[in-house]
Order: C-alpha cells, then sequence, then structure tokens
C-alpha cells in the first residue's frame, strides 16, 4: 500500500519505536489497573502524553532526515493514534465482556458512559479526532523547526 507517494512500511519503521513504546504503555497501565493499583496512580502512566512526545520528535525528525513533509506528518499521526486507541478500545471492550473495571473504562475516565458507548466514541471520534490534534500539533512543531533551521542558516532537506 502506497500514500502519499510512500509505502506504508516507510512510515511503520519511521516511528517504529513508538509503535512498540505506545501500547507497551497501554498494557502496562491496564496491567497495574487490574492488579488492583489504584487508577490514581496508574494514570501517571500515559498513552497520550506519550503520542504527543512521540509526534514532536517524529515531526523533528521529518524534517532532518528529508522523510517528507505535512502530509507524510498525517500518516505518522494517524499511526501513532491508532497504536493508542487500538489498546484503549481493547481494554474498554474486556471490561465490557468480563464485567471487570479496569482504568480505561473507570468512570473518570469513561464520562459515565457504558463500556459499549465508550468504545464506540474511541472508534468514532478518538480516531479522526485524535489524529487530527496529533497531526496539528506535529504541524506546528514541523513549522518551527523549518523556521528555527532557515534562521540558522542551514539548508532545508525535506520537500513541501
Amino acid at each position: 500500500m502506497t500514500i502519499f507517494g510512500k509505502p506504508l512500511s516507510d512510515y511503520v519503521s519511521f516511528c517504529k519505536a513508538f509503535l512498540i513504546l505506545i501500547p507497551l504503555v497501554g498494557l502496562v497501565r491496564l496491567a497495574l489497573s487490574l492488579s488492583g493499583t489504584p487508577n490514581e496512580t496508574a494514570r501517571f502512566l500515559s498513552m497520550t502524553v506519550l503520542a504527543w512526545v512521540a509526534i514532536i520528535y517524529c515531526s523533528i525528525r521529518v524534517h532532518n532526515t528529508g522523510f517528507g513533509s505535512y502530509k507524510h506528518l498525517l500518516v505518522v499521526s494517524v499511526l501513532l493514534n491508532l497504536s493508542m486507541q487500538v489498546v484503549s478500545i481493547a481494554a474498554i471492550l474486556l471490561a465490557a465482556l468480563t464485567g471487570t473495571m479496569n482504568i480505561f473504562s473507570a468512570p473518570e475516565f469513561s464520562f459515565g458512559t457504558s463500556p459499549w458507548l465508550h468504545a464506540a466514541m474511541h472508534v468514532i471520534v478518538g480516531i479522526p479526532a485524535g489524529s487530527l490534534f496529533l497531526w496539528l500539533l506535529g504541524s506546528l512543531a514541523l513549522a518551527v523547526t523549518r523556521k528555527m533551521t532557515r534562521a540558522q542558516g542551514q539548508p532545508t532537506r525535506s520537500s513541501i
């Protein structure tokens, strides 16, 4: 599959470390929750914060390596967000199917909705809105990186 002239495997390779780390953090968070660790403690393991760090890092790397431009960053954003959403949705569905609450299905994280509605909202809203938010954050980081690079007189290697 080719997206914006690059095979999907190039995008996966580009952000592979984060595509492993983000779900790993989510699974550790889930394991802590299921083992009885209070949500107030487990919440410090955040896939969202890690995804923000990942998109800023990847945005700088898009520029510095010449990987691509804003449209290529969009694909990276979608992949990073999907890596979060898959874990979140699976954990919510686990709670729905087993009746065992976990940090992902807790009322303070689910706006008090049913697990089924909560999981559906991750699919309907979380995937597109989360991807768009990451892309906007990454685009801002890419724009700042490009501007700083030009201001320092360094040649740009990425295409627009």
